[in-house]
């Protein structure tokens, strides 16, 4: 008789289950999770919290079995024993559950549990709220880590604009400067060097410099004092921007510098002559230069491109493959220097290049000389004698034609009766480059008729000799 009744509540729930919504419509849960849940909440509260009848026991263990193995199989069923009553009306129940699917009886299992059981509900609600508020907090420290990684990245952005921006101000206001004065201390150096232009180059290079700098001083002065007579007229009130730096300067500088006119400045410190023991001083320089001529043939070179890209074995194979002379062995404490003239036929110079194992120190020079050979040669000296041939006050790529080479300015102060050596400007300054993790890459436009100077420095090195492959061509 229990038997019939349980039969008939089994079936009518499975019946339910066909037509109402699914459980996890119902509760916000996938079924196998909500499932899980209340087979946990039964095991854990049963004889506890929750007080079940025999029969509805048994109802929720034949639904149990048949979401775990499925239909009543006789022959997957264990063996009973001749007094285990309870093994056996578990059977009965599980078997009138006939043939719905294990979906079928985990929704039954549930909605069953809910029925039986007033606490089950608020349960499940419970570990819902909790579930969605940490999906909640994590959603919100994900955007507030995307935020902060947001303000951080356009901090960073913004401060890279503004080191551009000033930069490229005092670029444009020392070569505007460098324009107007250079007609002024070209006929100086003349009278000073006369016959020799190498000399005067040198002479107007160091006046322009020393002119640009006592030019901010004097606009960083004028600047403290306008902000000490304004703040003199403010009563216990704090004025902002009374801190002036060169990023305040600039700004003034290239407002005040228009139609060739530049503040007046006294007592101008010349540059060393080639003894390097009496000073001058010339006075006027940086005069308003109304109605003089500008200097046209102030010439600014346009930076290189570099990149890199990863084929470095195919690159080696391909050297290896030529003639040879694409390969060269670099001794310890050695700089190799490839001189590859300008062609009159191209307007841009390629460069590829790669090491085995180790870096190497990497550089380019331009060398303002006519060419005497279309040939590309190599040249190869140890540190000592390649260490005049940079200053790191010249490391830019934008410096005066007029200004000469380096070395030659050192070599005129320490040897005057040495030949005059052509103006060399600096591309890239030398660093140490990965070369032998992918092969570096790179162009520069011409800036006229002259020598490329790719110099491979291994001077650093005290031991360990480097192999160097590299491949020189020319774009029309």
């Amino acid at each position: 008789m229990a038997s019939g009744t349980s039969g008939t509540s089994s079936s009518g729930a499975a019946q339910s289950t066909d037509t109402a919504p699914s459980s996890a419509e119902k509760w916000g849960f996938p079924l196998i999770e909500l499932y899980r849940l209340a087979f946990t909440f039964y095991k854990r509260n049963s004889g506890k919290a929750i007080h079940l009848s025999y029969e509805d026991n048994l109802k929720l263990i034949a639904f149990k079995q048949q979401a775990a193995l499925g239909p009543f199989n006789t022959s997957r069923a264990p063996a009973l024993g001749v007094l285990d009553v309870i093994g056996r009306d578990r059977q009965q129940h599980w078997q009138l559950l006939g043939e719905i699917t294990r979906e079928q009886a985990m929704e039954g299992f549930v909605d069953l549990l809910d029925t039986m059981c007033s606490a089950f509900r608020p349960y499940i609600e419970a570990v819902r709220q909790d579930r969605d508020e940490t999906l909640r907090k994590e959603l919100r420290l994900m955007e507030q880590e995307k935020e902060a990684r947001e303000r951080q990245e356009n901090a960073q952005l913004e401060q890279l604009v503004e080191a551009y921006k000033e930069e490229l101000q005092r670029r444009q206001l020392q070569d505007a400067l460098n324009k107007q004065t250079y007609q002024q201390f070209k006929l100086y150096a003349e009278k000073q060097f006369p016959g020799n232009p190498e000399q005067q180059g040198v002479l107007i290079h160091q006046l322009q410099r020393e002119h640009y700098h006592q030019y901010m001083q004097q606009l960083h002065l004028q600047n403290q004092n306008q902000n000490t007579e304004d703040k003199g007229h403010q009563e216990a009130e704090h004025v902002p921007g009374n801190n002036n730096n060169s990023s305040t300067d600039l700004p003034n500088a290239m407002e005040g510098l228009k139609l060739g006119e530049v503040e007046s400045q006294q007592h101008q410190q010349l540059a060393e002559q080639q003894d390097g023991h009496v000073e001058q001083t010339l006075e006027g320089v940086g005069q308003e230069q109304h109605g003089e001529e500008e200097y046209d043939d102030y010439v600014m070179i346009c930076p290189a491109k570099i990149w890199t890209r990863p084929d470095i074995e195919q690159f080696k194979t391909e050297v290896s493959a030529g003639d040879g002379d694409g390969v060269i062995t670099i001794g310890h404490g050695d700089t190799v220097t490839v001189r590859v003239p300008t062609n009159m036929n191209g307007k841009c110079i390629f460069w590829e290049f790669a090491t085995d194992s180790y870096d190497i120190g990497f550089g380019i020079y331009f060398e303002w000389a006519k060419p005497v050979t279309n040939e590309v040669t190599v040249h190869v000296s140890d540190s000592d004698e390649d260490e005049d041939c940079v200053d790191e006050d010249y490391l830019s790529t934008t410096e005066d034609l007029e200004s000469g080479s380096l070395s030659q300015e050192r070599g005129a102060v320490n040897n005057p009766t040495a030949a005059p050596k052509a103006p060399i400007s600096i591309i890239v300054p030398i660093y140490r480059r990965e070369c032998y993790n992918e092969v570096y890459v790179g162009s520069h436009s011409y800036p006229g008729e002259g020598v490329y100077l790719l110099k491979f420095d291994n001077s650093y090195s005290i031991w360990r000799n480097k192999t160097l492959y590299y491949r020189v061509y020319y774009e029309r």
